[in-house]
């Protein structure tokens, strides 16, 4: 296929979520064709699985301008932007919309099996790069198909790919034996059945991020009405001054509310914290209880649920034959790794980024969104909306608009080493708990953090 033959091809995004649908939004602006493919059956399937639980951003954060360029001529009127949505809100009043607009641009039951080359596997040098890119897809009919795109935007993220409890980063033993008491999701307790499966029982919560603090809220709430119910909070490190979060210091306050809520958790009784546990096997009692059991020995009093939010991680098998830049450790693009690696950053953000940050040896290619995070545990709505800008800049042949960054990010006001693996508590507190945030700073993708950056 000739390169004039390959443009046009449309621009394959794989992801109908918040930011697969920004793409979208902005190649349309952009005159360029989208084909969203989306393996769900509405707009932001995986955000409906958690459409109980509010968003620390307000609705001012989590639209996508060139989206909502396309949304006014149907009448669609943006919320109140100092409010908070929740996950079903989000999907509801802008992802649904959104991707009716879009009309026929957007498939759902349509999930990506592989991506290539036309006529070349991973391994061909010859003519690669003149080649379009052939996508192969499973429709929820049992149809197949093959499509030719002229670039590739994966924004499908991470949610089903969860991190599991075993801290060598593979499954505890007898995790999934367990897998009737083991969830990797926050629980709705407005749902009876899920209350019920929780009241007056014990509950271990694996995790120290902002989901794990979402269910210690959630739970201490319910132990407040339900009597014998009580969380085991499950952190791999000791506690320290920013072990939750940035709470007042925090730019976005809802986010630092969870941390605050979580402590709560802790010292009203209602959640009790046991530190440097990290988690080898899941054993069950004579009575069917579970059994935490760490890899120094330690045994935990049995419990009657767990609940494991330690992470995600992103599925690349799909990607196999394609040529990725991706750092060995985080799975991230090697020039984003850097800049969000948790062995160095615990500031919740990175300095906006774009193309330059994104790119991989196969040109063409990104990955956008939770999944360019790799494994990195924080990610803003924000910062998923400046990428794809950014990105279908480039594939139009912007150069200039895709390298100038349009975007300031918050800070949680706590910055330093993330500190993943036990050290003093004196000494957490001492790097860790003080740091106050600088102003957010504007930079240029690929010139690194700004001076007096406090480390992040």
């Amino acid at each position: 296929m000739s390169a004039t033959a390959t443009d046009q091809l449309p621009v394959l995004v794989i992801g109908a979520g918040p930011v697969g649908l920004a793409a979208a939004a902005h190649l349309v602006e952009r005159g360029l064709e989208p084909l969203v493919l989306e393996a769900g059956t509405a707009a932001g399937a995986a955000v409906r699985d958690w459409s109980h639980v509010r968003l620390f951003s307000p609705w001012s954060e989590v639209t996508d301008p060139a989206a909502e360029k396309l949304l006014a001529p149907t009448g669609w009127v943006k919320p109140d932007a100092a409010t908070y949505p929740t996950g079903g809100d989000w999907a509801q009043r802008y992802l649904q919309p959104l991707a009716d607009v879009l009309g026929e641009r957007v498939r759902f039951g349509a999930t990506v099996t592989g991506v290539s080359r036309a006529g070349r596997d991973r391994i061909v040098d010859a003519g690669r790069a003149a080649q379009p890119f052939v996508v192969h897809v499973a429709y929820a009919d049992g149809r197949e198909e093959r499509v030719f795109a002229r670039a590739v935007i994966d924004a499908s993220g991470t949610w089903s790919t969860p991190s599991p409890a075993g801290a060598s980063g593979l499954p505890a033993l007898g995790e999934k034996a367990a897998a009737d008491r083991v969830t990797y999701r926050v629980p709705d307790l407005a749902d009876p059945a899920v209350r019920a499966r929780y009241a007056g029982k014990r509950t271990a919560v694996i995790g120290s991020g902002a989901s794990a603090f979402t269910a210690l809220a959630a739970l201490a709430r319910l132990a407040k009405t339900e009597a014998g119910t009580k969380a085991v909070w499950i952190l791999r490190r000791g506690i320290s001054g920013s072990t939750f979060g940035g709470g007042s210091a925090d730019q976005l306050p809802a986010r630092g509310a969870l941390g605050l809520a979580a402590k709560a958790a802790v010292d009203e009784g209602h959640a009790d914290a046991v530190t440097g546990f990290r988690t080898e096997a899941i054993e069950r009692d004579r009575d069917g209880r579970l059994v935490l059991v760490a890899e120094d020995g330690r045994r935990l009093d049995p419990v009657d649920e767990v609940i494991v939010l330690s992470g995600f991680r992103p599925d690349l098998s799909f990607l196999s034959e394609l040529r990725l830049g991706l750092d060995e450790r985080l799975q991230a693009p090697v020039e984003l790794a850097p800049l969000i690696d948790p062995n160095q950053h615990s500031c919740g953000t990175v300095y906006p980024h774009g193309v330059n940050e994104l790119s991989h040896p196969e040109q063409g290619v990104y990955l956008v969104g939770m999944k360019s995070y790799g494994r990195a545990p924080t990610f803003l709505a924000l910062t998923g909306y400046e990428q794809v800008r950014s990105v279908v800049a480039a594939i139009a042949g912007d150069r200039a608009s895709a390298e100038r960054v349009e975007l300031v990010l918050p800070e949680t006001g706590v910055c330093g080493g993330a500190g993943l693996f036990d050290r003093p508590d004196t000494e957490q507190q001492a790097d860790g708990g003080g740091c106050c945030a600088p102003a957010p700073a504007l930079i240029q993708p690929g010139t690194g953090s700004p001076a007096g950056s406090g480390g992040c």
